[in-house]
């Protein structure tokens, strides 16, 4: 079985196949339950553990899904920069914005964790929200990292339009700001089904978000442990 989930073929049908198929009910049902992004975790975990795949086995076949992140954020780049007229006049709106975003989710993370008796390693791993990467330097657990970055980013892409609309916010530059700083890569891509516009701000605010939060989540540990 390790042999055939190291094939890229099978992977690729897999992650590809499931998606497409999930994504299909989703569109049909439009049942928050059954995001996409939800369905195709649920169901690629139960092929691997039902054929007894092993999952580094399944990752090296699938390495052409992983290569392809890289492109992926170049792509936002580029998409930015023919947008790039929406940032004249905006940088510091666009920056305090993010920081701010970035403080508030970093403090209530650890605020929520004090009161609900989290251990440190718990509060260190939910602190991030972003990056796996953030989440090992500060003594958090990477991998529940990478889930939480994905629970987060399907309830925010979710429920993150529906909060807009109810508060009346029209402005593109906020509405990406928002999807991108709070739902990264899953808000992204509906900011971009939104509007040009907001998917763009959207990949601006994952960079800024990930370099903001690798600066204050030392930082913010740092001050609140002096009391």
């Amino acid at each position: 079985m390790n042999n055939l989930a190291q094939s890229e073929v099978f992977s690729l049908t897999l992650v590809i196949g499931t998606y497409l198929a999930s994504l299909a009910l989703y569109r049909k049902t439009r049942i928050s339950l059954l995001h996409p992004l939800i369905t195709s975790i649920f169901v690629i975990i139960v092929v691997l553990k039902t054929m007894d795949i092993e999952y580094e086995s399944f990752q090296k076949g699938s390495h052409l899904i992983h290569f392809l992140l890289g492109p992926s954020v170049v792509a936002l780049g580029y998409v930015l920069y023919e947008q790039i007229q929406y940032l004249k006049g905006n940088v510091i709106s666009i920056l305090t914005s993010v920081f701010v975003g970035a403080i508030v989710g970093i403090v209530s993370v650890i605020a929520i964790g004090e009161l609900m008796g989290a251990d440190a390693a718990l509060v260190a791993t939910l602190e991030p929200k972003i990056a796996m990467g953030i989440a090992e330097k500060s003594g958090g657990i990477p991998s529940l990292t990478a889930v939480i970055v994905v629970a987060v980013g399907i309830f925010g892409s979710i429920v993150g339009p529906f909060v807009m609309k109810v508060l009346g916010i029209e402005s593109r530059i906020a509405k990406g700001l928002a999807l991108g700083a709070s739902s990264h890569g899953v808000g992204t891509s509906v900011a971009i089904q939104i509007g040009a516009v907001e998917g763009a701000l959207s990949g601006l605010a994952i960079g800024l978000m990930g370099i903001m939060t690798a600066i204050l989540v030392p930082v913010i540990s740092f001050i609140i442990s002096l009391f």
